[in-house]
């Protein structure tokens, strides 16, 4: 392993270190009275979580060998870009945005709120990271990134 993937691979788990402490310190955040949170709400975000948990379970599975714990791209490996992979470049990281939407929308918490967009914002400059590290490891990366949206459903490609 060369010192540039060894490097890469220290930034990769490191993270995922940070997004587990994020993720973490969301859950166990308490609620709060900062807005109100009637039952429908707090149901809207209990739907949103196990909407953004089923995301995240296809887009694994879709993901298959390829799957990896940090963002580095396994070795041997193709570029996925069908099912979900055509709809989202990252629908993993998608389905963890609408799982942190959903813990803080019926929260009523401003801490879960703050929280919630510093992870957000997380995941963001993580998933360009990874597409870096894609564009370095799969030579037709760079039109998957001209045909779909990071975040946003791509109808087709553009």
């Amino acid at each position: 392993m060369s010192e540039n993937q060894t490097n890469a691979a220290g930034i990769g788990w490191l993270l995922v270190l940070v997004q587990a402490v994020l993720l973490l310190g969301l859950v166990l955040t308490p609620g709060g009275d900062a807005w109100p949170t009637p039952g429908w709400l707090d149901g809207a975000g209990f739907a949103l979580v196990l909407a953004g948990l089923a995301l995240v379970a296809i887009a694994s599975l879709q993901l298959g060998s390829a799957l990896t714990p940090t963002p580095e791209p396994r070795s041997g490996s193709t570029l996925r870009t069908g099912g979900l992979y055509g709809v989202f470049r990252h629908p993993i990281y998608v389905g963890v945005a609408i799982i942190v939407v959903g813990l803080v929308v019926g929260s009523g918490s401003l801490g879960r709120l703050g929280l919630g967009i510093v992870t957000l914002l997380f995941f963001d400059r993580k998933a360009a990271w990874e597409e870096g590290r894609l564009a370095a490891a799969y030579p037709d990366y760079p039109a998957h990134l001209a045909a779909t949206h990071r975040w946003l459903p791509t109808p087709g490609n553009r």
